[in-house]
């Protein structure tokens, strides 16, 4: 194998198991750092033997192996041998019993419950887990936040300073105990997802990888949870992820979704999160993303933009805001207040809610505030809040699109 392909199957690996392996090792070792440390390990021995030794049928199960004898050795010269791998070797054979695949969904989502901990403020967990099962970067939680990387970065510290002098360990809680931990689990769940479907620097808008991770996790935490809002979940993400393809041309540009070819929307996938939805309606028991699922079953369902039911979204909105009284519902339910009552009413209202100051580091507010100004005939106004979404946005395509709006502008004021 040359040097090139080795060092190809260790990026790889890094990319597609070193999540999985995280949540693996911190299964067997009982302990984040102790795990995040053999992770590092693991891989520094794969760069020392794959190219030697060839790259192995399964990476997975070796870097398992080669962080979990690391560890074992790091133990033995910290005199916690004794104490630590009886333990250790329990775990490990009762994990080697179980089917590969349904050890890799254990651990990751086992990893999620362990990290969300009621003991953790719950701003803490759910950057804790998003850094570290997720994997996401801290300027990608912090986009989700909107707030700023530090702010998130002493999050993680204080969390993890946290389970440390607290020694709280790293144990799956039981059944009673999990809906105590649901919410903070689906909000983790959630920004993974949004994370994939509207990739904060990557240089496609798009991350097929995350979407698809949040989706099989979630449908697997439904089938262990009878929950509304898990199902409600799983039809957000279905119904978002069923118009994935359309939402940028073949050169990576950003599509709107008024100009998105509906025939190439996946119907199966809209039918079935429809059919979630309806079961969790029929629960009585209608929480926020059963609400956004409603509200994003409406456009998948509308035969054309022009087609689509806005009074119908308004009201939803109007529910939405209700349960969750929050300046990103406020935004979105005063964009489709705009499509329902013109643009002069959508624009007042977008603007009461920046005017708040919640949402001045957020582009996409401003970014509303600008198409509605335009089509208004507000060409100066746009220009500025054009200017400003282009200013705080990182997203490659996004950025075009927006230069392009601000070019669009410049060129209609100088004829």
């Amino acid at each position: 194998m040359t040097e090139d392909s080795t060092r190809d199957a260790l990026d790889s690996a890094y990319r597609t198991e070193s999540r999985r392996v995280l949540a693996t090792l911190v299964r067997l070792l009982g302990d984040l750092d102790d795990a995040e440390e053999a992770l590092h390990d693991a891989f520094v021995a794969a760069a020392e033997q794959w190219p030697r030794d060839g790259v192995p049928a399964n990476p997975y199960a070796w870097l398992v192996s080669a962080g979990r004898f690391k560890a074992i050795n790091r133990w033995r010269r910290r005199s916690r041998l004794d104490r630590a791998i009886p333990d250790l070797a329990a775990d490990t054979a009762s994990s080697t019993e179980q089917p590969m695949i349904e050890v890799v969904r254990d651990d990751e989502l086992r990893l999620i419950f362990i990290c969300c901990h009621p003991a953790l403020p719950p701003d803490a967990r759910v950057a804790l887990t998003l850094r570290e099962v997720a994997g996401l970067a801290t300027e990608e939680i912090a986009r989700a936040y909107v707030v700023s990387a530090p702010t998130i970065a002493q999050r993680i510290v204080r969390a993890k300073s946290k389970i440390r002098d607290e020694t709280l360990r790293y144990e799956l809680p039981s059944r009673e105990e999990l809906p105590s931990r649901l919410e903070s689990v689906l909000h983790v769940l959630y920004l993974v997802f949004n994370e994939g479907y509207g990739a904060t620097t990557a240089s496609t808008l798009t991350r097929a990888d995350l979407c698809a991770e949040a989706i099989r996790l979630t449908r697997q935490l439904a089938e262990l949870l009878d929950e509304p809002e898990v199902l409600g979940l799983l039809a957000l993400m279905l119904l978002h992820d069923a118009r994935s393809e359309t939402r940028v041309d073949a050169a990576g540009d950003l599509v709107l979704l008024e100009e998105q070819d509906r025939s190439r929307w996946r119907r199966a996938q809209i039918a079935e999160a429809d059919r979630l939805i309806a079961r969790a309606m029929d629960s009585a028991r209608v929480g926020t993303y059963v609400l956004q699922a409603a509200i994003a079953s409406v456009h998948a369902n509308a035969p054309s933009f022009a087609q689509t039911d806005w009074r119908r979204i308004v009201s939803l909105y109007d529910a939405l805001q209700i349960a969750d009284p929050s300046p990103f519902v406020a935004l979105n339910r005063a964009v489709a207040l705009g499509m329902r009552d013109g643009p002069a009413a959508g624009l007042a209202a977008v603007n009461e809610v920046i005017e708040t100051g919640r949402l001045d580091e957020y582009h996409l507010a401003h970014a509303a505030r600008a198409d509605l100004q335009r089509r208004l005939g507000q060409r100066s106004e746009a220009r500025a809040s054009y200017a400003r979404a282009l200013e705080l946005s990182r997203q490659p395509a996004e950025r075009r699109f927006l230069s392009s709006r601000l070019a669009e502008l410049e060129s209609a004021e100088r004829d």
